[in-house]
């Protein structure tokens, strides 16, 4: 496998628009990265131009220590699978399968024997001579997946694979996928819109957003450590809850709201930095896990229940206090109409603070 270096890496359009600014990361021999943000944010023109389907403005790209920005995607030693599965209709799927192989001169023996080990793999040994349009959508894409795998090539690049699968088929595929990357140890970069996806496959995520790297780091220090409003925001379901007012110390530390003061519970380290923004403007975050029901005595707030969603092993409770609307996340318990209000508090030490200008994370 190899190593992928990108050096102040940058996309910009003859019209003037900016696809990817100044993008810098290494990704490590056998890393799973995943690149993740919404739609236009640079993360698909970013793949493009490590595969070399891209040109690139400014910047250096080395792949396994190479320099490859003018070298011809045919010549990096990637293989990449698309969002659409791109299967020949008219072949079957060890034809599919041994197409790439053959175009390059392979000998026979050796790629029957690709064929066969990625066929293995992928549990579709007793699929080899169907056709494309006898294959469910999992199956389809796991032959897109074998076709990468059978030219064993340094860096593994996946397009949001899995979004044209159903919820259900996602699920698996995501196991398989993160499956296979043990079993090869290999060099992966893959892109998707979805959060959930990223968290659960990727070792580290780089998170981007109108083509600028917002923040890179592994799954569970963006969930808890979120550099700025928009990873806050973007990464977990439901989000983060966000809410602006301005920074008080009477009997503790309190946000002051339209809707009146509700004490916070500030850790120590966080003191130390919430204090130059006493009596001025921020935006408090706190996770629907962290926002707790308890007894009335103990209650940073009283917030109406507007609307229960139960998901099973969870119950997600919609809330309004004042103008701002809450989201708190519980295990599954008998609780009244909506219409209610109810008693929460907010888990000690686990508050975020961001700035309202610039939205950076406070400390």
């Amino acid at each position: 496998m190899a190593t992928v270096n990108l050096d102040q890496v940058c996309k910009v359009y003859p019209n003037g628009h900016v696809g990817v600014a100044g993008a810098s990361f290494d990704i490590a021999d056998g890393e799973l990265l995943v690149l993740v943000g919404p739609s236009g944010c640079g993360k698909t023109t970013l793949l493009r131009m490590i595969a070399g389907l891209e040109s690139i403005s400014s910047g250096t790209l080395r792949i396994d220590g190479r320099v490859v920005n003018e070298v011809s995607p045919k010549d990096r030693d990637i293989a990449m699978v698309f969002q659409n599965y791109a299967l020949y209709p008219h072949m079957t799927v060890a034809q599919n399968l041994a197409f790439g192989l053959r175009l390059r001169g392979k000998p026979k023996a050796d790629i029957d024997t690709r064929v066969r080990q990625a066929a293995h793999l992928l549990e579709l040994e007793h699929r080899l001579d169907a056709l494309p349009a006898a294959l469910s959508g999992g199956q389809r894409q796991r032959v897109a997946l074998g076709r990468a795998l059978v030219r064993e090539p340094k860096v593994f690049l996946l397009d949001e694979p899995l979004s044209n699968l159903d919820a259900k088929l996602r699920l698996s595929m995501r196991v398989e996928i993160a499956r296979l990357h043990r079993q090869l140890g290999a060099t992966m970069i893959y892109v998707t819109h979805d959060q959930v996806e990223a968290m659960t496959l990727g070792q580290r995520i780089v998170v981007l957003d109108g083509g600028t790297i917002q923040q890179i780091d592994t799954p569970m220090k963006l969930y808890e450590r979120p550099a700025n409003l928009f990873v806050a925001g973007f990464l977990g379901s439901p989000g983060m809850n966000l809410w602006r007012g301005h920074l008080h110390r009477a009997d503790g530390w309190q946000l002051r709201t339209s809707a009146g003061d509700v004490p916070l519970g500030v850790s120590d380290e966080q003191a130390t930095h919430l204090q130059a923004w006493l009596e001025r403007e921020l935006i408090l975050g706190v996770r629907p896990e962290d926002l707790r029901p308890c007894d009335a005595a103990s209650a940073a707030l009283h917030a109406t229940l507007e609307v229960v969603e139960p998901i099973g092993n969870e119950v997600f409770l919609n809330l309004r206090y004042g103008e701002q609307a809450l989201v708190a996340r519980v295990p599954p318990r008998e609780l009244p109409a909506p219409g209610i209000a109810l008693p929460f508090a907010m888990a000690p030490g686990r508050l975020h603070f961001f700035d309202a200008d610039t939205g950076a994370r406070i400390g």
